[in-house]
């Protein structure tokens, strides 16, 4: 795990906003729909509503304790929103229909900061959304030509409109730093973190890095729609630690350390603060 609160003069105390790749469990507890084995199996040896081998990027961040009144102002508020809004968007709206829809999109992550910063938060790490082409579950359920491909395998269409939502997104980010003088907003492009890693495996020791560990159908994508992880007659590999992707959608505990890890460099930040920073003024 990152030792970040080593390194803090007061303790780090982080709200995620996000469902899905950076969700802790807030859906599982929320909804009451619990998600079983194989899932939390890396790290946890139990499933904790983290859709994930093991622990996420959030986790390789944080410490979980106890948060007093006088804390929530000073902390940071992390935003991880985006892949589910266009991976939706493409299964009715074409993709012309779906870029004309982005700035819907940007327009309720604006409305939600702008409503955290009313009441008194003043520091904000926003991701952008990753290659939503690269996913195995998109490349198994979205129809595309050979021409659609690119040099790595992934579906291009939807990877442009992947970077069309974040270059708005940075946009936003560009904009509400001129209007909320006193907050800092750090963008993070988790967009060419993701993308590096998935065009380059064999650097971090992954394999396959199309393919689901966990799922159904073996090579190339190992997902089908009606028999997602978790689903009677579904396989899992034998060691998650090779594969980028968990179960078509979601990262392996892996991968979300070398995301992590990445995404502390400041390398992929603007502007490039330490995430440190926040624990410390």
């Amino acid at each position: 795990m990152v030792q970040i609160q080593k390194h803090c003069n007061r303790k780090p105390v982080v709200f995620n906003f996000g469902d899905s790749n950076s969700d802790t469990g807030g859906f599982s507890l929320g909804s009451g729909f619990t998600f079983g084995p194989p899932t939390g199996r890396a790290f946890f040896h139990r499933p904790t509503g983290r859709l994930c081998d093991g622990r996420l990027m959030i986790d390789f961040l944080c410490y979980k304790d106890l948060v007093r009144a006088e804390e929530f102002n000073n902390s940071l508020y992390t935003l991880d929103i985006g892949q589910n809004d266009l991976a939706a968007s493409f299964t009715y709206l074409s993709y012309a229909q779906v870029i004309d829809k982005i700035p819907s999109f940007i327009a309720e992550i604006q409305t939600s900061i702008q409503t955290l910063y009313q009441n008194g938060a003043t520091n904000f790490w926003v991701h952008n959304t990753g290659p939503l082409g690269c996913l195995p579950q998109i490349l198994s359920t979205t129809s595309h030509n050979t021409s659609d491909i690119d040099n790595y395998g992934c579906i291009q269409y939807m990877n442009e409109a992947a970077k069309e939502f974040n270059k708005q997104l940075f946009s936003l980010c560009e904009e509400l730093r001129s209007e909320m003088k006193d907050a800092t907003i750090v963008h993070v492009d988790i967009y060419s973190i993701k993308y590096g890693i998935i065009t380059n495996p064999s650097i971090y020791g992954f394999e396959n890095p199309l393919m689901a560990c966990c799922g159904y159908g073996g090579p190339p994508y190992n997902y089908k729609l009606n028999h997602a992880c978790g689903v009677p007659g579904f396989n899992v590999c034998d060691d998650g630690s090779k594969f980028i992707s968990w179960d078509g959608v979601h990262y392996t505990e892996a991968a979300n350390a070398v995301f992590a890890s990445k995404t502390l460099s400041t390398n992929y930040s603007t502007p490039p603060l330490q995430f440190q920073y926040f624990c410390n003024t």
